[in-house]
């Protein structure tokens, strides 16, 4: 049994099999989200570096929800960024793009890092460089047969679509060898965020739930 805390928190988003992005306008209702988003069975998310206030609300939802809960940042952009999160809660980074300097941080404090890649060099060179998964980013544009095109060659390499993620789409990004999914808008709505929809949040959410154990088999 492998007992590395980054391997640990690794799988535990494999697991899962889904990453909630949180990308708000404003603080206000971020814990009230990831609540209603825990309520609907998802147990991994990530607050965007774009949200307002997000080492603040990451600081709060870690305080609220201890580690029942794995809360990470999202759009990290520099490795000063990385060290700030961590040290506020966040469990894990995601990055839109591959930077070293991002990859070193987050190891040094002992926290799985994502980095962002779009072609195959890139995502090999992340593997590389150390990077726990690979976010896919934006998958929109290549679907789930791009996943299956360079696993052929590279079947040790573990990738996580962002973008192009929903109801819809998930079963057939499984299928393709993905191993955890980042939803964002499709899931995460700030219509809801904004009126405070909490219940439909929640319903969404365990839709997604289901959707990923049917696509598990």
């Amino acid at each position: 049994m492998d007992h590395n805390p980054r391997t640990a928190i690794s799988n535990r988003i494999i697991d899962s099999g889904l990453v909630a992005i949180i990308r708000a306008d404003s603080r206000e209702g971020l814990i009230d989200t990831c609540r209603a988003l825990r309520d609907g069975g998802i147990t991994v998310a990530e607050i965007t570096m774009t949200t307002p206030g997000a080492l603040e609300a990451i600081a709060a939802a870690r305080k609220t929800f201890g580690n029942d809960y794995l809360i990470g940042v999202g759009s990290v952009l520099d490795g000063d960024t990385a060290r700030r999160a961590i040290d506020a809660g966040a469990e894990f980074v995601v990055s839109p793009v591959c930077r070293e300097d991002v990859i070193e941080a987050s190891h040094e404090l002992g926290k799985p890092v994502m980095p962002g890649c779009f072609t195959p060099t890139e995502i090999y060179h992340a593997t590389a460089l150390g990077a726990d998964l690979i976010k896919v980013f934006p998958a929109n544009h290549l679907g789930p047969k791009y996943f299956k095109d360079i696993l052929a060659p590279m079947p040790q390499l573990k990738l996580t679509p962002t973008g192009g993620v929903d109801l819809t789409t998930a079963i057939d990004w499984f299928a393709a060898g993905a191993k955890a999914l980042g939803c964002g808008s499709a899931l995460v709505k700030k219509d809801m965020i904004k009126s405070k929809n909490w219940k439909g949040l929640t319903d969404l959410a365990a839709q997604f739930v289901a959707k990923v154990k049917e696509a598990r088999g």
